[in-house]
């Protein structure tokens, strides 16, 4: 079973970050590709930021977008060689660094990030893909701390984000918190709830009990539970009338069906695919 699916991140909420907005199956025989635009389009996207993996990283899903009214941020990777090779030539030597360094999970990390604006007036050379105002460059270089172990990573994209939205900061951000679609929420499915062990098996019943998972996982979050595992013991334990999941939320919780009021203050949506045993 091969699922597709829409999940908050860099909301600057914890509440909102890490819900699933949508999900759809990747049927026998087509890819992820096909499954991007229908995925999307019960969501409401004016004025969003859209992250995906590199696999979307398409012309038809940024013109796509740019119809939407949204705005994304795609890597390339090495496998589309000319628009990799187009970004792996531009003057970064020229182009301003943001650096960025910390400590957690027993390493530390350091972070050097390029933003280079596109256009020939601007000196750099044209990029032609749909609707891209900058390229980025983001390398890692990590330490762990008992192993000593070294590991250095980079990261080539494009986004569509206007100037004014478009800092260095930001747009690391956007990039390293879409690959923690895959902790938050790939990892909980699969360690938490045991997915992958599952005995349903048969006809839409899968698919079915991960979009339940899902609903399960976006409530809790919601309600406050990063740890979500933590999350559910709490809930065994506590008799249903004092649920906090049967709470309503506060007023001035956001609606997903409406959109935020400027690219800086909108929640981030990142599509991300997951294959499953069947």
């Amino acid at each position: 079973m091969h699922l597709l699916a829409a999940i908050t991140h860099t909301t600057g909420e914890p509440s909102i970050d890490g819900v699933v907005l949508g999900q759809r199956q990747v049927t026998v025989k087509t890819s992820e590709i096909a499954w991007f635009a229908p995925l999307l389009d019960g969501i409401g996207l004016a004025g969003r930021v859209v992250t995906a993996d590199a696999l979307h990283t398409t012309r038809e899903h940024a013109i796509y977008l740019h119809q939407r009214g949204a705005y994304y941020v795609f890597t390339v990777k090495e496998n589309q060689h000319r628009l990799y090779g187009l970004l792996d030539t531009l003057p970064w030597h020229e182009i301003p660094t943001y650096a960025t360094s910390g400590t957690d999970h027993g390493r530390t990390e350091r972070r050097i990030v390029q933003l280079a604006p596109l256009g020939d007036y601007l000196g750099y050379p044209a990029i032609d893909f749909p609707h891209a105002t900058h390229a980025f460059l983001i390398e890692r270089y990590t330490t762990q701390h008992t192993s000593g172990k070294h590991s250095a990573y980079a990261a080539l994209g494009l986004t569509s984000l206007p100037s004014q939205h478009a800092h260095p900061a930001q747009v690391a951000d956007y990039v390293r918190n879409h690959w923690h679609i895959e902790n938050r929420l790939h990892w909980v499915r699969d360690v938490t709830y045991t997915e992958d062990h599952s005995r349903v098996r048969t006809g839409n019943a899968p698919r079915v009990m991960a979009s339940l998972r899902n609903l399960a996982i976006s409530a809790l979050r919601h309600h406050g539970w990063d740890n979500i595992a933590q999350g559910l013991r709490h809930m065994d334990a506590t008799p249903p009338d004092h649920s906090p999941c049967s709470e309503s939320p506060p007023d001035n919780q956001n609606d997903f069906a409406d959109p935020l009021p400027g690219v800086g203050d909108c929640f981030k949506i990142g599509v991300s695919g997951l294959t499953r045993r069947e």
